[in-house]
């Protein structure tokens, strides 16, 4: 019995090799080559050696005499295992049996017909994902998908055309009006900020200035009526209770009217409903969260209550119960509506300083609100008077035809250095 052994090859491993000395494997997508001695193989690099990307990149070319075929190491058409996996070739020397182990890499041949172009190729390459998926519904979808298909395209068609429409209308106001006027009416805009959403009505061309801010804009003719019984209340208190209510933590802005009272009983009627109706304003202004039970100790009539409720607070949920709270804006709100009240009731004149104290907000942003509303700034002349106190430290705010607008002030602080 004899046994054939198979005769043995060492490997040896080349030196270090180049890029461009790596040995070319091909695999033809279109099947296998019977004459592979009638190809003629060409290879091309990227011109690029400094960028490193580049440089690595082949363009491997087979031609016979019916076709030619193009592989390339890098694009769309190169083959992803390139990046994953590592090839070497081995030579066989049969006289010395050494093996020489070289690097390799591999490329798909594809054929490249004649007069066949790249464009359906470019148009696929240059489609988005979403434009891929409508193809996708108009080819393959159901009807209820090429419905919702062609609905959204009209919509998309109706809203091109409507941003074409504004562009047009943009572009024509500022031929006629100008850049820089546009540019100074967003300023004047802008420097009213979030306060003009919170100002009550206005009649900048009023003739009068009690019509300005009308009265029937703050309270209407039904709720003024509604307040009879509680002004008279007011109208009736003695000097020592107006005092006490003061010294309690009272409404200033109150209390002052309220100790100057006008004799005719007509209006000193009006000034004791709006006393009250400010007096429910100012304390809601201090007051976070307002339950319904809100103006009942003051005997508030009911429909007054809901104004307030509805005008001056924002609803908000709280473990599924519903909440009115008095946020900034609308603490905000009800300064500006206080500042008109008081302006019908001083005769177009407030003490800015008396309401900022009962509302509980700052000067500056009270100068903010009158300021927001067109309104005049007075410092009256310096001096004492029968109370202990000057008068020059109130400011005061009066309402002059024609309004006052004023310019937007940015004040940058500096900063103090450091020693």
């Amino acid at each position: 019995m004899t046994t054939n052994m198979a005769a043995s090859c060492s490997l040896v491993c080349c030196k270090e090799e180049r890029e461009g000395d790596k040995a070319v494997m091909v695999r033809f997508s279109n099947g296998s080559v019977r004459n592979a001695d009638k190809l003629d193989f060409s290879m091309y690099k990227s011109v690029d050696e400094n960028n490193p990307r580049k440089r690595s990149r082949r363009i491997l070319v087979a031609e016979s005499e019916r076709l030619s075929y193009v592989g390339n190491n890098f694009g769309t058409g190169s083959l992803k295992c390139n990046n994953l996996c590592k090839y070497y070739v081995g030579v066989l020397n049969k006289q010395t049996m050494q093996m020489e182990v070289h690097n390799a890499q591999l490329f798909n041949m594809q054929p490249v017909i004649p007069g066949e172009t790249d464009t359906a190729k470019s148009q696929d390459t240059t489609l988005t994902y979403r434009e891929k998926v409508e193809s996708l519904i108009s080819t393959f979808g159901t009807n209820k998908q090429k419905r919702a298909l062609s609905s959204r395209r009209l919509n998309q068609v109706g809203s091109d055309t409507l941003h074409q429409a504004v562009a047009k209308a943009a572009s024509n106001v500022i031929d006629q009006k100008g850049l820089e006027a546009l540019q100074q009416e967003v300023a004047e805009t802008e420097s009213q900020g979030d306060l003009a959403l919170h100002l009550p009505p206005c009649d900048a061309n009023a003739d009068k200035p009690e019509d300005v801010y009308l009265l029937d804009d703050l309270l209407t003719p039904v709720e003024f009526e509604t307040l009879e019984m509680a002004g008279s209340k007011l109208a009736e208190l003695s000097p020592e209770e107006l005092q006490k209510m003061t010294d309690d933590g009272g409404s200033l802005c109150v209390a002052k009217h309220l100790e100057n009272m006008p004799t005719a009983d007509e209006a000193r009627d009006q000034v004791a409903r709006g006393a009250f109706y400010l007096s429910m304003l100012l304390k809601l202004a201090r007051q976070k969260n307002i339950t319904r039970k809100f103006g009942q100790e003051e005997g508030c009539p009911r429909i007054i209550q809901n104004k307030l409720l509805k005008t001056f607070t924002v609803e908000t949920f709280n473990n599924g119960r519903v909440l009115n709270i008095v946020s900034t804006s609308m603490r905000a709100k009800i300064a500006a509506y206080s500042l008109a009240l008081l302006l019908h009731m001083g005769h177009m004149t407030a003490d800015l300083t008396l309401l900022h104290r009962d509302l509980g907000i700052t000067e500056a942003r009270m100068i903010e609100v009158a300021k927001s509303m067109g309104l005049t700034l007075v410092r009256p002349a310096w001096g004492k008077t029968d109370k202990a106190g000057l008068q020059g430290e109130h400011k005061q705010a009066t309402l002059l035809l024609p309004l006052i607008k004023y310019e937007q002030f940015m004040e940058r602080r500096k900063r103090k250095k450091m020693h």
